[in-house]
C-alpha cells in the first residue's frame, strides 16, 4: 500500500478486497465498445502500443479517506502493468499494480453521468476522480451522436484545462505523440462518428482490417500490372514464360 496526501484527503492505493461487488450490468453505451475497440486496433496495428495495456469499462481503483472508490473509464490507456496479469484480471490499481493512467476517456450517452462532476464526497465524481485522485494527464469526452470532442491537460496546478483543436480540427495527445479526432464512416456493422488517431505528419492510423484491404488492393493491383505487361509482350511476339 502506498500513501498520496492532498489538502483535504488523504489517498491510498490498495488492493480491490475479493468481495468487493462490481457491478456487472451492461454499458449504457452500446457504440462503447466498438468505439474503444476500435481505438485500441489502431494503435496495436501500428506497434504505438509498446509495453502499453489499453482496457475498457474496467474497475480502476482508489482509496479515499479509508473509502474504496472505483471508476470504470470507457477506454484507458497504463503505460505499463508490473505484476502478473492474472493479478489484474479484476481490476487494477495506479502505483500498486503498475503505472499511473495516462489517458481516460468517457464517451456519453443518453444515460445521465458523471463525467463532468467534480463532487469530491463519496462518491467523488468522474472528473474529480481523474483529476483529483489519479491526475491522469489527458482526460477525452466524446458525444459520438453529435461528434462533440472535448479534450483536457493537466496543467501546472493539477487541474484539467480545456485544449484547443489544429486546422483540422484534431487535437494533440502528448502521451501516445499522436493526434486525436474524428472520423465518419462505417466499420463493420456500425456507421457513424468514430475516434481516430493521427500522426504528427497528418498520416491516419489504419484499423488491422483496413491494412489487410490495402495489402489486398496492392496485390491484386501488381497482379494487374503483370498481366497487361504480359498481355503486351505477346502482341510484340514475346512468350513472357521465356523471360
Amino acid at each position: 500500500m502506498t500513501i498520496a496526501q492532498s489538502t483535504s484527503f488523504v489517498v491510498t492505493w490498495e488492493k480491490l478486497p475479493d468481495d468487493y461487488p462490481l457491478p456487472d450490468d451492461p454499458v449504457d453505451n452500446r457504440t462503447q465498445p466498438a468505439l474503444a475497440a476500435a481505438l485500441t486496433e489502431s494503435l496495436a496495428a501500428n506497434d504505438r502500443l509498446g509495453t502499453a495495456a489499453t482496457t475498457t469499462n474496467y474497475a480502476i481503483c482508489a482509496t479515499i479517506d479509508s473509502k474504496m472508490v472505483v471508476k470504470a473509464p470507457d477506454w484507458s490507456l497504463i503505460p505499463a502493468i508490473r505484476v502478473p496479469l492474472q493479478q489484474v484480471e479484476r481490476s487494477y490499481t495506479p502505483r500498486l499494480d503498475g503505472d499511473e493512467l495516462a489517458i481516460v476517456m468517457e464517451f456519453l450517452s443518453e444515460t445521465p453521468g458523471t463525467e463532468y462532476s467534480s463532487k469530491p464526497s463519496y462518491p467523488p465524481g468522474k472528473w474529480f476522480f481523474y483529476e483529483r485522485v489519479l491526475r491522469v494527464p489527458s482526460y477525452v469526452i466524446f458525444e459520438p451522436e453529435s461528434a462533440a470532442l472535448e479534450v483536457y491537460h493537466l496543467d501546472r496546478a493539477g487541474l484539467y484545462e480545456p485544449q484547443f483543436p489544429n486546422s483540422e480540427q484534431r487535437y494533440w495527445v502528448p502521451e501516445v505523440q499522436l493526434f486525436l479526432g474524428v472520423w465518419q464512416g462505417t466499420r463493420q456493422d456500425r456507421t457513424g462518428n468514430w475516434l481516430c488517431w493521427w500522426t504528427e505528419s497528418g498520416e491516419l492510423l489504419l484499423w488491422g482490417s483496413e491494412q489487410a484491404d490495402e495489402e489486398r488492393q496492392r496485390a491484386n493491383e501488381e497482379r494487374q500490372r503483370s498481366q497487361r505487361l504480359a498481355e503486351k509482350l505477346r502482341e510484340l511476339g514475346v512468350d513472357p514464360e521465356d523471360l
